[in-house]
């Protein structure tokens, strides 16, 4: 079975010192001579909150430079607590993570990015052998997911004005232990990694109550030499709302699927899986851009998305950058941010090529961590 514990060597402690605080001002906005406050490199404001795993009570929030992808503020500061994997956010302004059996709500102040525990935070007591890892939204921002090392999947509806999760009748769905899961953009299908001793993806559809119903054909096999022993390990999993990528740390590769928009059945896209660096983990996109970074040496692997059938050509020069555990890309899809060994090194996507070219923003000595970046409204 691939659980977080069995890639620790290369990525992650199963159990990871989560530290959050307060930000100060974000992103200027700068004045334009027709009276408006429009961003002249970019819409909006966006904020990256930076989550330690290897320093304790350690984290750094900080707003982004659309002009330059550098850091126009940065603060660091502690709230201990434990976390599992990276936070999501919903548009209603309600940042979301789990400490393995716990959920703990942070409203976002869509002014300036500061983030405040809501009343009530955190929530529910899940008991072992019960392990929330990742997490995930729909679109509307009416349902909460968490996958289970244990073997399910954990449902939870948001209210949309207070940001408190309350269990969907029938949770948990019995799934299969995984580690990481994506919901699909149209909202109507969830991917999960599954963590068995075959590996391969889980599908569920989702109903307009938030209930999970396995796809027919779930899992679905990820191509790979049959035999005792063989294991794919999949692990981080991205879905494009017309294909899913998932990385095989046990392998050394990405495996791609089409995604059947009526059934959320998965086909194997021609030529899965494409050859990775070695143990890929978590991905990004940009465009039709494919970033997945390699665990074992912290490299960036980058590939072309084929739009018509979802194959991947590596880009030129890949991979890049060393030293990386995590990755997340900004929502103007300009600017790539590593989190590092030592902090965060930003890097700057050619939009032509989608080579990555080492950026202005860094934030340094303050350990890996885990990267979530919140456009403000």
């Amino acid at each position: 079975m691939c659980t977080l514990r069995n890639i620790a060597s290369y990525i992650l402690p199963l159990t990871l010192m989560l530290a959050l605080s307060g930000i100060g001002s974000a992103a200027p906005v700068v004045g334009n001579a027709d009276g408006t406050n429009r961003n002249p490199c970019g819409k909006g404001r966006e904020v990256l909150y930076g989550f330690a795993i290897t320093r304790l009570n350690i984290s750094e929030t900080a707003a982004i430079d659309l002009c330059t992808g550098g850091f126009s503020s940065a603060h660091s500061g502690p709230v201990p607590f434990f976390a599992t994997s990276f936070a999501v956010a919903t548009q209603a302004g309600f940042l979301y993570i789990s400490n393995s059996s716990q959920i703990f709500v942070f409203s976002i102040d869509q002014a300036n990015g500061k983030i405040t525990q809501i009343a009530g935070s955190p929530f529910f007591s899940f008991s072992p052998p019960v392990s929330i890892q990742g997490l995930a939204t729909t679109p509307d921002g009416r349902f909460l997911y968490g996958a289970d090392d244990s073997g399910n999947i954990f449902a939870f509806r948001l209210n949309k004005t207070t940001g408190v999760p309350t269990s969907l009748p029938g949770s948990p769905f019995a799934s299969g232990p995984n580690a990481q899961l994506v919901v699909d953009p149209s909202g109507k299908f969830l991917y999960a990694t599954d963590d068995d001793v075959t590996g391969g993806v889980l599908a569920f559809a989702i109903d307009s109550a938030g209930a999970l119903t396995p796809v027919p054909g779930s899992p679905f096999v990820i191509p790979g030499p049959s035999g005792v022993g063989f294991n794919p390990e999949p692990y981080g999993i991205l879905d494009t709302g017309s294909f899913v990528y998932v990385a095989l740390t046990g392998t050394n590769r990405v495996a791609a699927f089409s995604i059947d928009s009526e059934t959320g059945a998965l086909t194997r896209v021609p030529g899965s899986p494409f050859l990775a660096g070695n143990a890929p983990s978590f991905f990004a996109i940009a465009k039709n851009f494919l970033y997945v970074v390699n665990a074992a040496d912290g490299t960036i692997s980058a590939y072309r998305i084929n739009p018509s059938n979802g194959a991947l050509k590596t880009v030129p020069g890949s991979p890049f950058g060393s030293g990386g555990g995590t990755l997340a890309i900004d929502p103007s899809e300009k600017y790539l941010y590593l989190g590092t060994f030592k902090g965060i090194q930003g890097y700057n996507i050619n939009s032509t090529t989608g080579a990555l070219s080492v950026g202005s923003g860094s934030l340094g000595e303050q350990g890996d961590l885990w990267l979530t970046i919140v456009g403000l409204h």
